[in-house]
């Protein structure tokens, strides 16, 4: 029979098997030929309830025109009223060079038929400039991503529809056929009144790539809505968010918003010269580093364990008794040192 001693023993070991297969089981995001090893969470552009604090602001943000904030729920943009607009602007620019957006939001309203017209998300050197589209200036410079509900014109595509637009600050968009023609990407999605959280993802690599999915057919399922190489945003752009109704409407909320700066590395990195036919495809350099690991510290364990239980046996059998397992006094545990109250 075991003493409690090495009972916590070998509770100890297995936790530390856990926690190093969980770290080996990790795998970078990989998208493209990049590798997004890492994300550190930017406050200056991510927002959440209550979404503003005593002085009924936000230092981060700034919301206007039609929108107004419940702070239990969501930053409502534009009510589910005709002729409203409404934004919501970052304050600071978005320095990083790389990042992650993600938003969840909501677009709903009584209607199942007619309903409109949408809500954007932008990343421009301008902000805070109502316009014509979805709420916000035209003839823009930086990104705009437009959750587009009405049709304007007949397509071939289905709506709703995610169209992203790269602007230059010269060329206007064709609001009356929808930007068909002029999107870098788009998708038909219908996140309109869906039973889970929508959210859209939206991730930059500067001069490498634009990548956006979206969550809205099952929780945690992202789907592939565009993905575009060879893409450069202006520098510094500000975050944004608006939404327009008109003769039909909707209410466009915004839930939340994380966004990080993103730490990428190529995936092929070995400069070295190999071997032609060494090389196992879709097999990285960091499984095999996971797997090895994994291998020797399974090894390392099975060998302790062995000795521990040599050494439990010789105790036995030579009268050494059970009050102890390698010279640990009994009820210290691991933890002993911890449970003293004085250390706190």
């Amino acid at each position: 029979m075991f003493s409690a001693s090495l009972w916590h023993s070998v509770l100890a070991l297995l936790s530390l098997i856990g926690l190093a297969q969980a770290a080996a089981d990790t795998v970078p995001t990989k998208i493209g030929n990049q590798t997004i090893e890492r994300t550190v969470q930017l406050r200056t552009h991510s927002l959440f309830a209550p979404y503003i604090d005593q002085d009924l602001q936000n230092r981060w943000w700034d919301f206007g025109a039609d929108s107004y904030v419940n702070t239990n729920k969501h930053i409502r943009l534009t009510q589910n009223r005709r002729s409203q607009m409404g934004w919501l602007w970052s304050r600071l620019p978005l320095t990083s060079q790389n990042f992650v957006v993600e938003v969840e939001f909501k677009i709903s309203g009584e209607s199942g038929h007619l309903f409109g017209d949408g809500m954007a998300v932008w990343l421009t050197t301008e902000r805070t400039q109502p316009g014509p589209v979805f709420g916000s200036k035209n003839q823009f410079t930086g990104l705009g991503l437009f959750l587009d509900t009405y049709a304007n014109a007949r397509h071939t595509f289905a709506f709703p529809r995610l169209i992203a637009l790269l602007g230059d600050g010269k060329t206007e968009y064709n609001y009356g056929n929808d930007g068909d023609g002029q999107e870098i990407g788009a998708c038909s999605a219908n996140f309109r009144r869906t039973n889970i959280a929508t959210k859209l993802k939206i991730t930059y690599v500067k001069d490498t790539f634009l990548d956006v999915k979206m969550q809205y057919q099952a929780w945690d399922e992202w789907t592939d809505c565009f993905y575009v190489e060879g893409i450069s945003l202006p520098p510094s752009p500000f975050l944004g968010f608006s939404a327009m109704t008109g003769d039909v409407s909707d209410a466009h909320d915004v839930i939340a918003i994380t966004t990080s700066s993103a730490i990428t590395s190529a995936i092929t990195s070995n400069t070295s010269k190999s071997t032609p036919g060494t090389k196992i495809p879709g097999v990285s350099s960091s499984t095999w580093t996971g797997f090895f690991f994994k291998l020797f510290f399974l090894v390392g364990t099975c060998v302790g364990g062995y000795y521990a239980w040599m050494e439990y046996q010789r105790r036995n059998r030579y009268g050494g008794g059970m009050g102890n397992f390698g010279g640990m006094p009994v009820g210290g545990g691991f933890g002993g040192i911890y449970t003293n109250p004085k250390r706190f």
